[in-house]
């Protein structure tokens, strides 16, 4: 009986519910291209405009809050799978441009409000020291769960011919499955901290929420158009998307604990650093790349230094006031998806006229960042947000 009491932890359950989110989006997300195409007959401006719609679930997080209201996080989270679940298990019944539209705000808006809560009750659950290298086990496990999801498209599809609207249903079926195992196993776990609930934006916080604006603008090349140059311009079939997919996330199960644990270890601002020199370069190749297999590469390596990702986050735990956490998670999704609700858009106009262009302005955007991640002091804490804070403190 100790051994089942042991295993019902606040870690163990975000653990699974890192598992149950890539296992259900990422069958979304690795058919999506080769599925609008195929189906739908989907240009540059309507996966544009459908990814611009599905990031305005995301643009909306700071709703979270109000939710709060009614519903205590750990609720709330599995209210948030069960709705992200049933938008992909519908997603292949109607392919033609608004029934998609539609689904995907249905999945959209579970997966944000789920990520919104799983940042906030991570940052609150876990300790400082251990936050970074237990972000690492996390994205192990979505490595785990993402190779199950795309080896079985593989398996499924490719050999098998099982078709889109079957494939989908079966994701978000298994996911429901999963949800309900999830809301019967573990008991109501209580938050260390009682949650601000009101929209909480704090001037100290200004250098994370600028990262944060960045971080969604730059990813959002990289979801949209990176996956879609590999279908339009290389030609890659559903099966060769889900084996680069499988490489992507086999490359996170094995690194991905060390990356948390290196972040730990060197801190905030040096591993951004790196992050952002490394994707001005990826970026760039992008704009200009002319071999399928020279794509890929930077399609895996972009993937990698995504990973990075996590040093925001511990920075921001680092600085905050722990009341502040769950509402500023919001906050922060809906900053994360301001660019995001418009650039997929805008720039899949750009891409009818020049893909190049569309990456370079990626190139951009990483620059930015490279430059705010040199503002983080070498020890980030709340009253040392910025590099100037640190330097007025050892001065004074």
């Amino acid at each position: 009986m100790p051994i089942v009491k042991n295993w019902k932890t606040p870690e163990n359950l975000l653990l699974l519910i890192a598992f149950v989110m890539p296992l259900t989006f990422s069958v979304w997300q690795a058919l999506l291209n080769n599925f609008v195409i195929e189906q739908a007959a989907f240009t540059g401006k309507e996966i544009g405009i459908l990814q611009s719609v599905r990031e305005i679930p995301g643009f909306l997080a700071f709703s979270v809050v109000f939710l709060l209201l009614i519903f205590v996080e750990q609720t709330l989270a599995c209210l948030a799978l069960v709705v992200m679940c049933l938008g992909v298990a519908v997603t292949g019944f109607w392919p033609e441009a608004v029934p998609l539209y539609i689904t995907t705000v249905i999945m959209s808006t579970g997966f944000h409000y789920l990520e919104t809560i799983n940042q906030s009750l991570t940052l609150q659950w876990l300790d400082k020291k251990k936050t970074a290298h237990f972000m690492g086990r996390v994205l192990s496990v979505r490595a785990v769960a993402a190779l199950l999801a795309y080896g079985s498209i593989w398996l499924l599809m490719d050999q098998l011919g099982v078709e889109f609207k079957q494939m989908y249903l079966l994701a978000g079926g298994l996911g429901l499955i999963v949800v309900l195992m999830i809301w019967i196993a573990f008991p109501r776990f209580e938050q260390p901290a009682a949650q601000h609930k009101k929209i909480i934006l704090r001037q100290r916080y200004w250098l994370y929420y600028a990262l944060t604006f960045f971080s969604g603008a730059r990813r959002q090349i990289f979801v949209v158009f990176a996956g879609f140059m590999m279908v339009e311009k290389f030609g890659y079939s559903v099966g060769e998307i889900s084996l680069l997919y499988l490489l992507n996330y086999g490359i996170n199960m094995l690194f991905g604990a060390r990356i948390g644990g290196w972040i730990g270890r060197v801190g905030e601002r040096k591993a951004l650093t790196i992050e952002y020199i490394g994707l001005i370069l990826v970026f760039t190749g992008y704009a200009f790349v002319e071999h399928a297999e020279l794509a890929a590469a930077l399609y895996v390596v972009d993937h990698l230094f995504f990973a990075m990702a996590i040093a925001t986050k511990t920075y921001f735990q680092k600085i905050a006031d722990p009341k502040d956490i769950a509402s500023s998670a919001g906050v922060s999704f809906t900053i994360n998806h301001i660019a995001a609700v418009f650039i997929p858009f805008l720039l899949g106009l750009v891409w009818l006229q020049s893909p190049t262009a569309v990456f370079l302005t990626g190139t951009g955007f990483a620059v930015c960042s490279l430059i705010l991640a040199r503002l983080i002091p070498t020890s980030p804490e709340q009253g040392r947000e910025t590099l100037w804070k640190q330097r007025l403190v050892i001065n004074s």
